[in-house]
């Protein structure tokens, strides 16, 4: 007989862990206790040496489905035996913990939610230890109820037995609650005041009324409406100020999705999961017709599947309400546009007043509920790619899980770029990178920035020895990261944005030494002062090493040529010599004084950027000449390739079209000359892809042979492009190189805070 001390860290609060250690337990003869603490879960066994071995060995190998172990640790220790094993009051101290993401409701609690003889029939919180919300509603750790933000609902004497039942799937479920105890679901109209009746069945008829209701979901509202409506999608376009992006549409299960959109063997998997990310599909003609003005001009739809009792019982609603869950593997009709609520930039609302005040003359109505969201946290977006996927943005049901770093050191806060921002902060060997904050644009985002910065550091209980930033000293992100460092009294550190960009990659793929680094988005302040985009990297730590760069092209007006490809185009010709064919080639009110400002070189700083050379090219072939949205030039760009390549296959790369010096400068130019006056834009889409692709193999291969260096890293908003990643990777592999992409997190500048971190760490010298 033997007593054991225990320590499980990793994600083990919230997810049924200490009953699974109960159950254990009773399996296995041991007595002792299980409890949470700021480190995770501490257990004391006592029981013979086999039983002992075996609860060691079953901790990992049987985890709850929401836990992550990260460690097991065990000592010898002299206690009296005990009489049972029991769970008991949690401890506090310094965490040492996390908390999980956010998940979907589960199965479990869908057969009881549309089970009319159960007590939790269409109860809009139902929950288990399995599933619901996790870090949106938790204030502090250990994750116990008074830490969350159901601490003002008491448990009933039903939910209480249950809380307390060993066998039930709510022992200790923290979330767990009823009709009886709350919370409640409560509809309101547009000047706040209560809605008569049912409000799902309420807010239902105003969706097909044509209706815009706010639903508050897990981290946030979403603006919602029937998606087959034109006008109602219509009016949320105006109201929001979103004039093209596309929205995604929240359809009631993977057999409803057929209509609208295409399917491989990965996506109902993805769509299925528990962490419910809206996923990017290929859309049918027949879904593009059926759903107008959800995603103007795309041959693609973002697709959701409900993640909250909320979003089912909506759907619940519309099908009848039938007994039962049968019907939730059956085609249902209804689609609903399901987009964050915020007027356009904004951060998510959150909570009632807020909602109320920031979706005035948005919002027609607001479905809400009283139970507080403590931390906003926007959908997560997938693209599919190949039998693999990527993150467009790593946010719900994945953020803030931590990734793995073969580093460690005093922590580190990384403040993220200006652009999809996010923010890091680092403990041990660790790193959890913040849901989606989003463009520091306005006064709103700026504030979530520094209210994520507080959050994340008392959350994880951290307080940080270094502060790393944007090399851009007029970002918001920069000077919040200054402010806080000299209010703490930190050190600094100014990470290039490339660098950064290549070292989230190596941080999540835990590399060593030193690799290339192909860097490829729409802008990035260099260390020279310039904009970069399009950059050749050696990157060994805190080091980096310019090695080359795509030949810069003036953007005539500055930042104002991203949002418009025709100026990019202008440039184009202006660097051929055909200035005088910029005002005939664009009907543009300010074509003349673009040509005017090439010829004069005034206000035309140069850029390196790869997202300027898919504009420029996006332009010259009559895509896309002015953007309403980031990236718009380069997604039509790519799918009138896509369409090609899918009808007639991969072309050959254009002769002659692209050069390399021996500065190692990549230029493009010949390449987007071939473009002017092409016969078929599809194909000449297409053409282009496969000779950029051509190029980078190239460009890649000789710095590979000039250094020695076998393994490349890539980064930057321009690999979500499918063509480009997919046909590169094909390329370099069959030459011998490892390419290491961004899985855990988006290429964009969603993790540069990530690589931020991560460079921050290595230039501590510390292992």
């Amino acid at each position: 007989m033997q007593t054991r001390h225990i320590r499980v860290t990793g994600i083990v609060q919230g997810v049924g862990f200490r009953p699974f250690v109960w159950r254990l337990a009773q399996q296995l003869g041991l007595t002792g206790w299980v409890r949470n603490d700021a480190q995770g879960v501490e257990i004391l066994a006592h029981g013979a040496q086999p039983q002992i071995a075996g609860l060691l060995q079953r901790l990992r190998l049987e985890a709850p489905p929401l836990a992550r172990v990260d460690s097991v640790q065990s000592q010898d220790m002299v206690a009296e035996p005990f009489a049972a094993f029991s769970i008991i009051a949690s401890q506090s101290g310094q965490a040492g913990t996390a908390i999980g993401p956010d998940v979907a409701v589960c199965g479990d609690c869908l057969e009881e939610l549309f089970d009319p003889s159960g007590r939790r029939w269409r109860h809009a919180f139902i929950t288990c230890t399995h599933c619901g919300p996790r870090f949106t509603i938790t204030r502090a750790l250990p994750y116990d109820r008074p830490q969350t933000s159901m601490a003002g609902f008491p448990l009933c004497p039903a939910c209480s037995s249950e809380y307390t039942a060993p066998a039930d799937r709510r022992f200790h479920a923290e979330t767990t609650c009823c009709p009886q105890c709350g919370p409640r679901l409560r509809l309101s109209d547009a000047q706040g005041q209560p809605v008569a009746g049912d409000p799902i069945a309420q807010s239902l008829h105003l969706l097909r009324s044509g209706g815009i209701v706010a639903i508050k979901g897990l981290g946030g509202f979403h603006l919602a409406c029937d998606a087959r409506n034109a006008a109602a999608v219509a009016r949320l376009r105006l109201r929001k100020n979103r004039e093209a992006k596309p929205f995604a549409v929240m359809l009631a299960n993977v057999a409803s999705v057929a209509p609208y959109a295409q399917l491989s063997e990965t996506e109902p998997a993805l769509l299925t999961s528990r962490e419910r990310p809206v996923v990017v599909l290929p859309a049918t003609a027949a879904g593009a017709a059926a759903l107008p003005g959800v995603a103007p001009g795309l041959q693609s739809l973002g697709v959701m599947l409900p993640a909250t009792p909320v979003h089912y019982l909506l759907f619940h609603e519309a099908a009848g309400r039938p007994a039962g869950s049968a019907w939730l593997a059956e085609p249902q009709a209804m689609a609903l546009v399901m987009t964050s609520a915020n007027p356009g930039g904004e951060p998510i609302v959150r909570e009632t007043g807020e909602a109320h005040t920031r979706l005035a003359g948005i919002a027609d109505a607001f479905l809400d509920h009283d139970r507080e969201i403590v931390a906003r946290c926007d959908d997560s977006v997938i693209r599919p790619l190949g039998k693999a996927w990527q993150f467009v943005r790593r946010s719900r049901g994945y953020a803030p899980a931590a990734i793995g770093l073969t580093h460690t050191g005093p922590p580190v806060l990384a403040f993220g770029a200006h652009l999809k921002n996010t923010v890091c902060l680092t403990r041990s060997a660790e790193a959890f990178l913040s849901p989606h904050i989003g463009d520091l644009d306005n006064a709103a985002s700026c504030y979530f920035l520094d209210e994520t910065v507080q959050r994340l550091c008392a959350l994880l209980d951290v307080e940080p020895g270094l502060v790393a930033h944007d090399l851009h000293p007029d970002d918001y992100s920069t000077r919040a990261a200054i402010a806080y460092a000299k209010q703490h009294g930190l050190r600094t550190l100014a990470v290039q944005h490339h660098h950064a960009h290549i070292g989230a990659v190596c941080a999540e793929h835990g590399w060593r030494g030193p690799l290339l680094g192909l860097a490829l988005d729409g802008v990035g302040l260099g260390t020279d002062g310039t904009a970069w985009g399009g950059e050749l990297l050696r990157v060994d730590g805190a080091k980096a090493e310019r090695l080359g760069h795509l030949r810069p092209l003036p953007m005539p007006g500055g930042d104002s040529a991203a949002r418009a490809p025709w100026r990019m185009a202008a440039a184009v010709l202006h660097e051929l010599g055909r200035n005088g064919e910029v005002t005939q080639r664009f009907q543009e009110p300010a074509a003349s004084t673009v040509a005017a400002m090439l010829s004069r070189q005034f206000n035309c700083p140069g850029t390196s950027s790869m997202g300027r050379v898919f504009d420029a090219a996006a332009a010259l072939l009559g895509i896309s000449a002015t953007q309403a949205y980031e990236a718009e030039a380069a997604m039509l760009l790519e799918q009138a390739a896509t369409v090609f390549v899918a009808d007639r296959g991969w072309p050959e790369p254009l002769p002659g079209a692209y050069a390399l010096n021996e500065q190692g400068q990549l230029d493009l130019l010949p390449l987007l000359a071939a473009l002017i006056d092409a016969p078929d834009t599809a194909q000449a889409a297409a053409s282009f892809h496969a000779t950029l692709v051509a190029a980078l193999t190239d460009w890649v291969l000789r710095a590979s042979a000039q250094s020695g260096l076998k393994t490349l890293a890539w980064g930057g908003g321009c690999f979500l492009n499918a063509l480009v990643s997919t046909h590169l990777r094909q390329n370099l592999e069959k030459h011998g190189m490892l390419v290491l992409a961004p899985g855990l997190t988006a290429p964009g500048d969603g993790s540069i805070a990530l690589g931020q971190a991560w460079v921050a760490i290595h230039s501590l010298g510390r292992n």
